[in-house]
């Protein structure tokens, strides 16, 4: 899903223009943006947690040359699922792994494997 495919939801979902959606969603993007900045911590309570962590500075490797460099410390964006929404994404899971197993005959064990 990209931005677009975001802002046609909200339009259709609200009724709105798709400027005035456009202009909705990046303002919550932009406020997300600065309070994760300002914050290090963005909650949304169903959704997630975005947090700024800190990454250490490291030896790492130049894969081409085998060279070892110093990479520098740096700050990074992780995300953590909410717990509605880790059920929601495990649910996935659950119908593609039914289909599959009562696809399978049920064999007996006196049922072996047969020659042609």
């Amino acid at each position: 899903m990209t931005k677009q495919d975001i802002i046609q939801s909200v339009s259709e979902r609200l009724d709105l223009p798709k400027p005035q959606a456009a202009k909705l969603v990046q303002a919550t993007f932009d406020a997300l943006t600065e309070s994760l900045v300002r914050e290090g911590r963005v909650e949304l309570r169903n959704f997630g947690i975005f947090q700024i962590k800190q990454r250490q500075a490291r030896i790492g490797r130049n894969p081409k040359t085998g060279e070892q460099v110093h990479v520098a410390p740096r700050s990074t964006v992780t995300f953590k699922p909410g717990k509605e929404m880790e059920l929601r994404v495990r649910q996935l899971d659950e119908p593609a792994a039914a289909p599959l197993q009562s696809a399978r005959p049920a064999q007996s064990p006196s049922d072996g494997p047969t020659s042609a």
